[in-house]
């Protein structure tokens, strides 16, 4: 059963559709309006093998704010949709990634319980026009959205770009790893007998 969902969010601050899945090839085509962030999902697209249409359009005209959010909300709900009950998951993942002068550790829990700690501190405020302290509320609204325990720790780095590029495919290296069907699990990857 190919593992895939698509979603829409229409507000009166963004609109946006998304539709992933989980065993792709890494292919993507995305567009927000933000060119920082559509380099962003490509590369987590391509580092965890996901496949991913993002078709997005937002009030850029007052700030990033609320397309950058929602993206997150609606990211979240395409993951957690495609995921189904889990059943057969390895649920876990983890992964160490250096960009240069960069290192990100991730670790992640597909648990059911969503918590978020971002450990992050950039050295500037703004990458092209785009506030990169957003990136915060992206993972914490997938975080939300997707009912993940997510620990994203930056170890080291200098250059804004190689931080944020570190972030994302370490973030996508970990969920592939924790997305992944374990031969051994029969069942949800959980003694309660549910991931909620």
């Amino acid at each position: 059963m190919q593992r895939s969902a698509e979603i829409e969010r229409n507000t009166r601050e963004t609109q946006i559709r998304i539709s992933v899945t989980i065993d792709g090839a890494g292919k993507s085509d995305v567009s927000t309006g933000i060119p920082f962030m559509d380099h962003m999902l490509t590369l987590f697209a391509r580092h965890g093998f996901f496949d991913l249409h993002v078709k997005a359009s937002g009030d850029l005209e007052v700030d990033a704010h609320h397309t950058i959010e929602d993206l997150g909300i609606v990211l979240g709900k395409a993951i957690a949709e495609a995921l189904g009950d889990k059943r057969g998951i390895r649920r876990y993942g983890h992964f160490a990634l250096p960009m240069d002068d960069a290192l990100t550790m991730i670790a992640l829990d597909l648990s059911g319980r969503p918590f978020l700690a971002y450990n992050v501190t950039l050295p500037v405020d703004y990458i092209n026009g785009t506030d990169v302290r957003l990136f915060h509320e992206f993972f914490l609204a997938l975080t939300n959205n997707l009912a993940l325990n997510l620990h994203i720790d930056l170890v080291r780095g200098n250059e804004v770009h190689h931080i944020l590029e570190s972030i994302f495919k370490c973030f996508a290296k970990a969920l592939d790893m924790a997305t992944t069907v374990d031969p051994r699990e029969a069942g949800i990857p959980s003694t309660k007998g549910l991931l909620d």
